[in-house]
Protein backbone atom coordinates (compact mmCIF):
# COMPACT_ATOMS: atom_id res chain seq x y z
CA UNK A 1 0.00 0.00 0.00
CA UNK A 2 1.61 3.72 -1.15
CA UNK A 3 1.91 5.91 2.15
CA UNK A 4 -0.64 8.87 1.52
CA UNK A 5 1.21 11.89 0.92
CA UNK A 6 0.09 13.39 4.54
CA UNK A 7 2.24 10.81 6.25
CA UNK A 8 4.82 11.11 3.86
CA UNK A 9 4.95 14.68 4.40
CA UNK A 10 5.05 14.22 8.02
CA UNK A 11 7.88 11.41 8.30
CA UNK A 12 9.97 13.47 5.82
CA UNK A 13 9.70 15.91 8.08
CA UNK A 14 10.38 14.21 11.26
CA UNK A 15 13.52 12.33 9.65
CA UNK A 16 15.04 16.34 8.67
CA UNK A 17 14.58 17.75 11.86
CA UNK A 18 16.36 14.79 13.72
CA UNK A 19 19.03 15.49 11.30
CA UNK A 20 19.12 19.23 11.48
CA UNK A 21 21.52 20.17 14.20
CA UNK A 22 20.94 24.04 13.06
CA UNK A 23 17.64 24.31 13.69
CA UNK A 24 17.39 22.31 17.05
CA UNK A 25 20.28 24.23 18.17
CA UNK A 26 18.84 27.25 17.38
CA UNK A 27 15.27 26.27 19.61
CA UNK A 28 13.06 26.18 15.90
CA UNK A 29 10.37 24.35 16.13
CA UNK A 30 8.50 22.55 13.01
CA UNK A 31 5.24 22.35 12.63
CA UNK A 32 1.91 22.33 10.15
CA UNK A 33 3.85 20.27 7.64
CA UNK A 34 1.74 19.31 4.68
CA UNK A 35 2.60 18.20 0.97
CA UNK A 36 4.64 21.77 -0.31
CA UNK A 37 3.69 23.45 3.12
CA UNK A 38 5.73 24.08 6.71
CA UNK A 39 5.68 26.66 9.51
CA UNK A 40 8.70 26.63 11.43
CA UNK A 41 8.93 29.07 14.86
CA UNK A 42 12.16 30.88 16.49
CA UNK A 43 12.09 32.90 20.11
CA UNK A 44 14.94 36.00 18.79
CA UNK A 45 17.75 35.44 21.53
CA UNK A 46 20.24 37.72 22.81
CA UNK A 47 23.16 36.28 20.93
CA UNK A 48 20.75 36.84 17.37
CA UNK A 49 20.61 40.97 18.23
CA UNK A 50 23.07 42.82 15.59
CA UNK A 51 24.91 46.33 16.95
CA UNK A 52 21.09 48.06 16.42
CA UNK A 53 19.62 45.57 18.79
CA UNK A 54 17.41 44.09 16.42
CA UNK A 55 17.50 40.72 15.27
CA UNK A 56 20.40 39.95 12.24
CA UNK A 57 19.07 39.70 9.28
CA UNK A 58 21.10 36.65 8.72
CA UNK A 59 18.74 34.73 11.57
CA UNK A 60 15.49 36.39 9.90
CA UNK A 61 16.92 34.36 6.32
CA UNK A 62 18.07 30.76 8.23
CA UNK A 63 14.76 30.60 9.88
CA UNK A 64 12.69 31.54 6.86
CA UNK A 65 15.10 28.68 4.56
CA UNK A 66 14.26 26.09 7.06
CA UNK A 67 10.81 26.87 6.52
CA UNK A 68 11.55 26.78 2.68
CA UNK A 69 13.80 23.29 3.21
CA UNK A 70 10.96 21.09 5.32
CA UNK A 71 8.49 22.21 3.06
CA UNK A 72 9.93 21.35 -0.26
CA UNK A 73 11.18 17.98 1.18
CA UNK A 74 7.91 16.42 1.96
CA UNK A 75 7.54 14.76 -0.81
CA UNK A 76 10.75 12.15 -0.15
CA UNK A 77 13.55 12.76 -2.35
CA UNK A 78 16.42 14.89 -1.47
CA UNK A 79 15.63 18.64 -2.28
CA UNK A 80 18.26 21.47 -1.74
CA UNK A 81 17.79 25.09 -2.69
CA UNK A 82 18.86 26.75 -6.04
CA UNK A 83 18.42 30.58 -5.44
CA UNK A 84 16.53 32.31 -2.93
CA UNK A 85 16.03 36.12 -2.30
CA UNK A 86 14.18 37.90 0.60
CA UNK A 87 13.27 41.26 1.33
CA UNK A 88 13.37 42.76 5.00
CA UNK A 89 10.29 44.49 5.56
CA UNK A 90 10.06 45.08 9.45
CA UNK A 91 12.57 44.58 12.56
CA UNK A 92 12.47 41.66 14.87
CA UNK A 93 13.63 42.67 18.82
CA UNK A 94 14.47 40.22 21.70
CA UNK A 95 12.08 37.78 22.93
CA UNK A 96 10.02 38.21 19.56
CA UNK A 97 8.59 34.72 18.40
CA UNK A 98 9.00 34.90 14.41
CA UNK A 99 6.76 32.53 12.50
CA UNK A 100 8.01 31.20 8.89
CA UNK A 101 5.35 30.01 7.10
CA UNK A 102 6.36 28.30 3.46
CA UNK A 103 3.83 27.51 0.63
CA UNK A 104 4.48 25.69 -2.66
CA UNK A 105 4.04 27.96 -5.44
CA UNK A 106 5.20 25.50 -8.25
CA UNK A 107 6.80 22.21 -8.33
CA UNK A 108 7.13 20.57 -11.87
CA UNK A 109 10.10 17.71 -12.38
CA UNK A 110 12.91 18.26 -10.04
CA UNK A 111 11.98 21.86 -9.67
CA UNK A 112 9.88 23.84 -7.26
CA UNK A 113 9.37 27.75 -6.06
CA UNK A 114 8.16 28.30 -2.56
CA UNK A 115 7.25 31.59 -0.97
CA UNK A 116 7.82 32.17 2.83
CA UNK A 117 6.34 34.79 4.83
CA UNK A 118 7.94 35.73 8.44
CA UNK A 119 5.79 37.17 10.92
CA UNK A 120 5.39 37.60 14.37
CA UNK A 121 2.35 36.23 16.16
CA UNK A 122 0.10 39.77 15.84
CA UNK A 123 0.75 39.09 11.78
CA UNK A 124 3.28 42.24 11.55
CA UNK A 125 4.80 40.84 8.72
CA UNK A 126 8.97 40.53 9.13
CA UNK A 127 10.39 39.40 5.75
CA UNK A 128 8.90 37.88 2.51
CA UNK A 129 10.81 35.14 1.28
CA UNK A 130 11.36 33.06 -2.13
CA UNK A 131 13.01 29.85 -2.84
CA UNK A 132 13.85 28.37 -5.76
CA UNK A 133 14.28 24.40 -4.82
CA UNK A 134 16.09 21.58 -7.16
CA UNK A 135 15.58 17.64 -5.91
CA UNK A 136 18.85 15.28 -6.40
CA UNK A 137 19.45 12.71 -8.87
CA UNK A 138 18.70 9.37 -7.06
Amino acid sequence: MQEDSQALAQRSAAAMYEADLASRHLGIQISDVAPGRATARMRVSDTMLNGHHICHGGYVFLLADTAFAFACNTYGPTTVAAACDIAFLAPAHRNDELIATATERHHAGRSGIYDVTIRLPNTTVIAEFRGHSRTLSP
